[in-house]
């Protein structure tokens, strides 16, 4: 281990003049809240409605578990800071912030991906769903995402660690991040970035590629169905595909390209840290009519249950 004499960070932080910051306070804690709330309230729903017992809601109950998670982890912060003059957080807490940024967010990935393979068996194989997709076959899916984020975010800490930091303690940025963190390393971080990259990269690509040829096949097997049965799966799927979208495209974009000091990339980074989590309750729901329908069942049942 080397010697390591900084023990707290300063945060530059989104944008430097007072009031924009204000504004953005006002603005992201509402966002924050209906994340919460939102991701919430399909946990809720999912668990106490019988009609929602298949695999596909069993996944996104999850999903929106490690949504309200992934966004905890940098958001709260964040949203203090904005009204703080001297944004600082503990060496020890910006690992923290780091391993649980990066535990959620590729455990995140990898429920997307399951979730791809849900609809794929469902679609093209839907005489074997039940024996292919059975409950413990998606609470071992469900497990193994956790696990792939747990073995992802402990490579990555464990690289960082390994890193010198003597002098310079401000990051550029307005949460911890490893490209921030690595630019005030007192070494050469080049096999670092490396290492970093590839670990990072490489879950996103494949994950990717899997999730893009699991839609192609699911595309092509749908000519074969009737109007109405490619209406209904299509449905399904179109919500899935947003998500992934609206999830990856920030990412790649920020992780496969060197980093730079841009004030374009923290904005990025906001919106897949803020907007995307909150963005996807709405989308399963708005574009889902037996969520709706249970939510709205699964509520006016507590209400009469109430009187």
């Amino acid at each position: 281990m080397h010697k390591n004499n900084v023990t707290e960070l300063i945060i530059i932080g989104l944008f430097q003049d007072p009031g924009v910051q204000r504004v953005c306070f006002v603005l992201f804690l509402p966002v924050y809240l209906a994340t919460v709330v939102g991701n919430g309230l399909i946990v809720v729903t999912v668990n106490f409605s019988k009609s929602l017992g298949s695999p596909m809601y069993f996944f996104l109950s999850y999903l929106s578990l490690v949504e309200i998670s992934y966004s905890s982890t940098v958001v709260p912060k964040f949203i203090t800071d904005l009204l703080a003059k001297i944004k600082i957080i503990s060496f020890k807490g910006c690992l923290t912030q780091i391993f649980f940024f990066h535990f959620f967010g590729v455990t995140e990935i990898f429920l997307l991906t399951v979730m791809a393979y849900d609809r794929y068996v469902a679609i093209c194989k839907p005489l074997h769903y039940t024996t292919i997709i059975s409950r413990p076959v998606c609470r071992l899916l469900v497990a193994s995402s956790w696990l792939g984020g747990l073995v992802h975010s402990m490579i990555q800490i464990f690289v960082t660690i390994q890193l010198p930091f003597c002098g310079p303690n401000v990051i550029d940025h307005y949460f911890c991040d490893l490209h921030p963190l690595f630019k005030i390393a007192c070494a050469d971080t080049s096999v670092e970035g490396v290492v970093v990259l590839s670990n990072s990269g490489l879950i996103s690509v494949v994950s990717f590629f899997l999730l893009v040829t699991s839609y192609i096949v699911i595309l092509v097997n749908l000519r074969s169905h009737s109007a109405e049965g490619r209406r209904k799966a299509l449905s399904t799927c179109a919500s899935h595909v947003m998500v992934v979208v609206l999830f990856f495209g920030p990412a790649i974009f920020l992780y496969m390209r060197p980093s730079s000091t841009f004030t374009e990339d923290k904005l990025v980074a906001v919106f897949y840290t803020v907007i995307t989590p909150m963005l996807n309750p709405i989308i399963y729901t708005l574009r889902n009519k037996e969520v709706k329908n249970a939510m709205r069942n699964l509520w006016c049942k507590k209400d009469s249950d109430s009187e």
